[in-house]
């Protein structure tokens, strides 16, 4: 599904317009990664968790050179699906 796929289904579903609900669901992913990225989380009762984990450094290879590189430490996005769901899937 894209967003475009998404925006509409929510259209039809929440009977607004296709412009009302593209703000929604932008404002809804503007808010998860401001969330995220200022260290919390956003947990979506029976969907499942957003949150940041820390990667440490590490070294690595260059495939072209064979270099040995460190790859410095970051900040990357996580998603926990809900056990509810997980359950819902597997169903």
């Amino acid at each position: 599904m894209t967003k475009a796929d998404m925006i509409e289904k929510i259209s039809d579903t929440a009977g607004t317009t296709k412009a009302s609900a593209e703000r929604a669901l932008d404002t809804v992913i503007k808010t998860i990664k401001d969330t995220v990225r200022a260290g919390g989380s956003i947990n979506f009762y029976g969907l499942g968790t957003f949150t940041a984990v820390d990667r440490k450094a590490r070294k690595s290879r260059n495939p072209k050179t064979g270099e040995t590189i460190e790859v410095p430490a970051k900040k990357a996005p996580k998603f926990t699906p809900s056990k509810t769901w997980r359950n819902e899937l597997n169903a």
